[in-house]
C-alpha cells in the first residue's frame, strides 16, 4: 500500500499545510533545501519551430532580463522523422541536423556566451507510431493483440511498457545520454502527454494483473537510477505531473508543473487548491501568453507566488512590461527564499467571493510578502481590509508596493508607511480594489 502521511494542527487547514510544508521541504522533495532558478521555456515563443539561432536570441533576451536558466522545449530530435509537430519523432532522442547542425553543444555555447543555464524538454516514456524506435521495437509499447491501437497527442502518441527492464533501461539512456555528452545541461523538463492507454504488457504476458503496479515501479527504477547518478540535476514534472502530482514523485522531481491551463484567472484556483498540500516550492508556475485581457503584470503577480517562470516571446512584450518583468524578476529573486521556505498563510480564499490573498513570512518573522489579486469584483462592492498573519505582534514593519509598471505609483493607502504587526493582523490594510484583474505584490520589512 502506499505510505500515509498525516498531521494535525490547532491553527485550522492553514497550520496542516505549514506542516505538510516543512515536512516536505525537509523530506520528501528531491533536493527541497535548493532555491529554484527563474526560468524562461521556450514552447509558446517558438513552439516546434526550434533552431539555433532563435533559442540564442531567447537566451540573450532572457538573460537581459535577469532570467537564470533557459528551456528548450519539443521539437528539436528526430532525424528521419523530424519532430515539427505532435504526430512523430517520440523515442528518436537524437538532435535534429536539420534544426541544430552545432548540436546541444552549440547551444551550452549560446548559454555560456549569455551567462545563462540551458535545460532541455524530453518525453521518455512515450514513443510515436512514426518514429524508427517503434519501427525497431514494436513490442516494447503497450499494446493489445487483436485490437485497433488506441493512441493519443497527435493520433500517434503511444505509451512504452515500462515493466519490461530493455524499456527502462532504454528510458535511463535518453537522460544518461544527453548528461554523459554534455554534462552542462542544467534541467530537464520531463513531459507526460498520455494516461496509461491499451491496457496490456506484451512483457507481462499471463500476469496483466500486476501491469498498473508493475509499470509505476518501472518508472521508479529509472527515477532511482537518474538520482543516484545525477543527484544534483533538477528536473521538472510536467503535464499535471502525468497525474503523478504527489511525494512519492517528488522524491525524484525538484518540482511539478500545475497544469497546462495558465490561464492567470485559473490559475489562481489551481494554485490555492495545491497549496493545501503542497508547498509553493514544488508548483512551476509560468507567465505566458494566455488570456491577454489581462495585464503582463497582473500574470506576472500569479506566477511569483510560486515558483516563477516564463514561457512566451519576449518580443512580443513592449518597452514599458520588458522593464516591468526585468524589475519583478529582480524581486523575486531577492525575495524567493521568503515566498520558497516561508510559511505560507492564505489569507483571502477565491471561492468565497471575488478576490484573494496569499502572503509568506519568513521564520524570523523580519521579511514577508503579500499578494492581492481582484479577479472579478461587483459594481461598487464594499471592500474589507486584508488581515494579515504570521507577523511578530511587537515588531514594527513598513509596508512597500513592489512590481508596479514603469512609471505608474502606488495607489495602496499603506504604502512607505508603518505598522505594527498586531496592528496589521487585527486591523489589516485596505489593498482590494473593484478593477478587474488587478493585482498587488507588498514587501513588508521588520525595523
Amino acid at each position: 500500500t502506499p505510505e500515509f502521511a498525516m498531521t494535525y494542527s490547532t491553527n485550522g487547514k492553514g497550520g496542516v499545510s505549514r506542516a505538510f510544508h516543512h515536512w516536505a521541504r525537509q523530506y520528501k522533495m528531491n533536493r527541497g533545501e535548493r532555491l529554484h532558478d527563474i526560468l524562461l521555456n521556450s514552447w509558446e515563443g517558438v513552439y516546434f519551430k526550434v533552431n539555433q539561432k532563435g533559442m540564442d536570441e531567447m537566451m540573450e533576451a532572457f538573460s537581459a532580463m535577469g532570467g537564470e536558466l533557459f528551456v528548450m522545449d519539443d521539437g528539436w530530435f528526430g532525424n528521419k522523422y523530424p519532430r515539427n509537430g505532435g504526430n512523430s519523432s517520440l523515442g528518436d532522442w537524437e538532435v535534429c541536423k536539420e534544426k541544430l547542425p552545432e548540436g546541444i553543444e552549440g547551444l551550452l555555447a549560446s548559454a555560456r556566451k549569455h551567462h545563462i543555464k540551458f535545460g532541455i524538454w524530453i518525453e521518455p516514456e512515450m514513443s510515436n507510431t512514426k518514429s524508427e524506435l517503434f519501427e525497431k521495437h514494436p513490442d516494447w509499447i503497450l499494446k493489445i493483440d487483436n485490437r485497433p491501437l488506441s493512441t493519443g497527442r497527435g493520433k500517434t502518441q503511444v505509451v512504452l511498457d515500462l515493466t519490461n527492464p530493455k524499456v527502462q533501461d532504454f528510458v535511463f539512456s535518453v537522460v544518461d545520454n544527453i548528461l554523459t555528452a554534455n554534462p552542462e545541461v542544467a534541467f530537464f523538463k520531463w513531459d507526460c502527454n498520455s494516461p496509461i492507454t491499451n491496457i496490456y504488457s506484451p512483457y507481462l504476458k499471463n500476469k496483466q494483473g500486476q501491469l498498473y503496479i508493475d509499470h509505476v515501479r518501472g518508472i521508479y527504477n529509472v527515477l532511482e537510477r537518474i538520482k543516484d547518478k545525477y543527484p544534483n540535476v533538477p528536473m521538472m514534472l510536467c503535464s499535471g505531473g502525468g497525474a503523478r502530482c504527489d511525494y512519492e514523485a517528488l522524491k525524484y522531481f525538484t518540482e511539478f508543473w500545475c497544469s497546462d491551463n495558465t490561464d492567470p484567472i485559473e490559475r489562481l484556483f489551481i494554485q490555492w487548491g495545491f497549496s493545501q498540500i503542497f508547498p509553493s516550492k514544488a508548483m512551476s508556475a509560468h507567465v505566458t501568453s494566455w488570456n491577454k485581457k489581462t495585464s503582463v503584470k497582473f500574470r506576472t503577480d500569479v506566477a511569483s507566488m510560486c515558483k516563477l517562470g516564463f514561457d512566451l516571446g519576449l518580443k512580443e512584450l513592449n518597452a514599458d512590461e520588458q522593464t516591468f518583468c526585468q524589475n519583478a524578476v529582480a524581486n523575486w529573486t531577492r525575495l524567493k527564499k521568503v515566498i520558497l521556505d516561508g510559511d505560507q498563510y492564505r489569507l483571502v480564499s477565491p471561492y468565497d467571493g471575488n478576490h484573494m490573498s496569499v502572503m509568506y513570512t519568513a521564520p524570523d518573522k523580519n521579511k514577508a510578502v503579500l499578494y492581492t489579486y481582484d479577479i472579478h469584483p461587483r459594481y461598487a462592492e464594499k471592500l474589507l481590509p486584508v488581515k494579515l498573519q504570521g507577523l511578530d505582534p511587537s515588531k514594527r514593519y513598513k509596508v512597500k508596493e513592489i512590481n508596479l509598471m514603469p512609471n505608474k505609483k502606488s495607489n495602496l493607502g499603506a504604502n512607505e508607511k508603518t505598522y505594527s504587526g498586531d496592528y496589521l493582523m487585527k486591523i489589516g490594510i485596505n489593498a482590494f480594489t473593484t478593477n478587474q484583474a488587478f493585482s498587488r505584490v507588498i514587501e513588508l520589512t521588520a525595523e
